[in-house]
């Protein structure tokens, strides 16, 4: 398998990485066809997620989100792969950051961050970049590929220019080895729980979601701010990061109060704008557990 992933990634991936955009987005295309016309790519995933998500919205509507997303997702491919060899100066010039002085304040004051967001926009060109947008040491959460080839250019691409990225069985353990340092640890809160019982309990787009608690959770075991992060899409291949500051002391606030916070601003970014959320993620794919609360 190893093998057979480095042969991919040598002849088909890398080379494509080398093109341009406007060669990688003609691919995209192409590939909109195939995966939503063709080979219906997780059609019913996408298709029932996004019908729950807004039963108020006329069949047309719903379709005419899908439709965008499926363009959406494709773009998302094409830019990963040339997130393999893009220069640090272009990646720059794809994705900027609207108001980066809250990091510096809190840098200032010698005050580690916890970054959160969701899967809404290029998540994969702010990895490549935010390492040069902040004052801040920067890390991810990731959880590994099964592959280990792939595995290891993912993190290579990922943090090629500054991010390192640990597991998420590793956090702890790189927590406590940077207390005396700042840093700025990026936390995606918006997938399936992997425990439904260690989960935060609450409505999200309409439906009882289970939510990460991760976040939550180390910002107040090492008294970090937290502050919210929403990628828009100005155009095709540009991006712009929004920063909003939810805490300067994580231990200040009530249990479950920076969970809630930083969802309800994601479910408010995927009402305002919806095509631009990971749609073909399962993200319901577990049932809250009778035990636990379901907070309002």
């Amino acid at each position: 398998m190893q093998s057979l992933a480095a042969f991919l990634y040598y002849t088909i991936l890398y080379p494509l990485s080398l093109l341009p955009f406007w060669m990688l987005y003609a691919i995209s295309d192409v590939l909109r066809i195939f995966f939503y016309y063709i080979f219906k790519f997780r059609l019913k995933v996408i298709r029932a997620n996004i019908a729950r998500s807004f039963p108020d919205k006329s069949k047309a509507e719903l379709r005419k989100i899908e439709r965008i997303f499926y363009r959406h997702m494709c773009d998302l491919i094409v830019e990963s792969v040339k997130a393999f060899s893009i220069s640090e100066k272009l990646a720059i010039r794809k994705f900027s950051y609207a108001n980066p002085e809250i990091f510096k304040q809190l840098h200032d004051q010698n005050k580690s961050v916890v970054l959160v967001g969701g899967h809404y926009g290029n998540w994969e060109l702010l990895a490549v970049t935010i390492n040069q947008a902040i004052p801040h040491r920067t890390m991810a959460l990731y959880t590994p590929l099964t592959n280990a080839f792939f595995d290891k250019k993912m993190k290579a691409s990922r943090g090629k220019f500054g991010l390192e990225m640990f597991p998420i069985d590793k956090v702890k353990q790189y927590f406590e080895e940077t207390k005396s340092i700042p840093i700025t640890a990026i936390f995606g809160a918006d997938q399936s729980p992997r425990n439904a019982k260690k989960a935060y309990w609450m409505n999200f787009l309409n439906q009882e979601t289970g939510v990460q608690f991760g976040a939550e959770k180390f910002a107040k075991e090492y008294n970090c701010a937290v502050v919210y992060g929403v990628i828009n899409r100005l155009a095709r291949g540009k991006y712009v990061i929004d920063f909003k500051l939810l805490c300067e002391d994580a231990k200040e606030m009530s249990y479950g109060k920076i969970t809630e916070l930083h969802t309800k601003l994601l479910e408010q970014k995927i009402i305002e704008s919806p095509p631009f959320w990971l749609w073909s993620h399962k993200r319901w794919k577990h049932k809250r557990p009778a035990e636990c609360k379901l907070h309002t």
